[in-house]
């Protein structure tokens, strides 16, 4: 037996992980803190650069049509995932990331581009761009849910939660007063500063992936349950 997983991610990627939970035999309890919203935008001419850059495949669900005017370009992608729903949108020159947006610029350096347009959300972070000129427009947006539906059931029965930003842990910590019986696992060191303090325990991923915080998620669920039936630590 283990704790339950609190999954608080937006859809559809929520829905994704509570998969990938059930298939490791745990028992994923959704409460997602977000929406993932379309937003209005312009869209610059494909001919000032010389690739796409797209860190969330929300940028590709939520660009619209707009989104065929760079279909020519070289897109460089965030990470595995995020090139299957480019490749399902029409794009096929898709070069892929390791997971992250540092070491997305650091590919791009390595090819030699020199100007990127980042289509991503209203929220994000900005790494050093390494000396390439990044253009930024936000395609979406994710709006705070104000009262997440079964949060405080969830929260109640002492879950480990899942931390995919620190936009979710800090939104976590300031709906959750009392921290003392739910474990935490952050998707980065990021992640896990903006989560606070007074949580029962806190364990970051080894790489900043869905996959990677799963596992360290899972392997807390297993621990955490152990522990309590230990009696006080």
């Amino acid at each position: 037996m283990s704790r339950p997983l609190l999954v608080l991610r937006p859809e559809p990627g929520n829905a994704a992980t509570i998969a990938r939970a059930n298939a490791l035999g745990l028992e994923a309890i959704t409460v997602p803190l977000f929406e993932i919203v379309p937003i209005e935008w312009q869209a610059p001419g494909s001919a000032h650069f010389d690739a796409l850059m797209v860190t969330s495949a929300n940028a590709v669900r939520h660009g619209g049509e707009a989104l065929k005017h760079y279909a020519a370009l070289p897109v460089y992608a965030v990470s595995a995932a995020t090139g299957e729903t480019l490749a399902a949108a029409g794009f096929s020159d898709i070069r892929v990331g390791p997971g992250d947006a540092i070491g997305l610029i650091e590919l791009l350096v390595r090819d030699g581009v020199s100007r990127v347009l980042h289509l991503c959300g209203e929220d994000r972070r900005e790494p050093d761009p390494q000396g390439v000129e990044i253009e930024r427009v936000a395609v979406y947006a994710a709006r705070a849910i104000a009262e997440p539906a079964g949060l405080a059931e969830a929260v109640a029965r002492q879950p480990v939660a899942m931390a995919h930003s620190p936009r979710a842990a800090a939104r976590l910590s300031a709906l959750v007063s009392d921290r003392s019986q739910i474990a935490l696992a952050a998707i980065s060191a990021n992640a896990a500063v903006a989560s606070g303090i007074g949580w029962r325990a806190v364990a970051i991923a080894d790489a900043p992936t869905d996959q990677a915080l799963l596992a360290i998620a899972a392997r807390m669920c297993k621990q955490e349950y152990d522990n309590s039936r230990d009696g006080p630590q």
